[in-house]
């Protein structure tokens, strides 16, 4: 019987048991992953309850993962998509970004768990290494071709601490702006933006 079909060791009591393929079964456990670390953190989370979230053997996270750090490297990696930066349009990014930010963390709450499971990888003895790896790989690099040009490297670094400050400050403040403030916001923000896409 081939792996596609054959159920894995049942797991604790009260987890979901699921016939799955090898590469649903991958994103099931990323997924579950990304969900445990940003909750718990790299220390507190365990693997048995990152296997029940995802309705598998704890053991099939040592098959495909080889652990939990490798589990961590690769949920790091799936958390941070360079896709991202090349779907956006230059001309318009400065805006869609600050009205974005304006908004609430509530809007896209898959985004919002990701950069929370970033912000605790960051604050993480054990995990910041990994972290730093996977945003020179991942993040830096892809707005560094996205913004292409003279000093590219220099400009996606100020670029990415803006953006991840404006992440932060909407992660805080948990809530839409509106009115004058949200005016005020969003035009500021978008000069800022913009300065830094066009490398002014």
């Amino acid at each position: 019987m081939s792996d596609a079909l054959t159920l894995e060791r049942a797991p604790p009591q009260g987890t979901r048991i699921r016939r799955r393929d090898a590469q649903a079964t991958r994103a099931a456990i990323l997924a579950a992953a990304q969900t445990q670390f940003a909750r718990a953190g790299y220390d507190s989370a365990t693997l048995r309850e990152i296997a029940a979230e995802a309705g598998v053997d704890v053991a099939m996270i040592a098959r495909y993962f080889g652990g939990k750090e490798g589990l961590f490297t690769e949920a790091l990696k799936a958390s941070i998509g360079p896709g991202r930066w090349r779907e956006w349009d230059r001309a318009s990014f400065p805006r869609e970004v600050a009205e974005l930010m304006a908004g609430s963390p509530h809007d896209d709450e898959a985004r919002t768990q990701s950069f929370q499971f970033l912000l605790r990888a960051a604050t993480s003895p054990a995990t910041a290494p990994l972290l730093n790896l996977a945003v020179q790989e991942r993040f830096l690099a892809a707005i560094r071709d996205w913004l292409g040009g003279e000093d590219a490297g220099p400009r996606a670094r100020v670029l990415a601490a803006v953006f991840i400050g404006f992440l932060v400050e909407r992660l805080i403040r948990g809530e839409p702006l509106a009115g004058r403030e949200r005016e005020v916001f969003v035009t500021r923000a978008s000069a800022i933006l913009e300065a830094l896409v066009a490398g002014g």
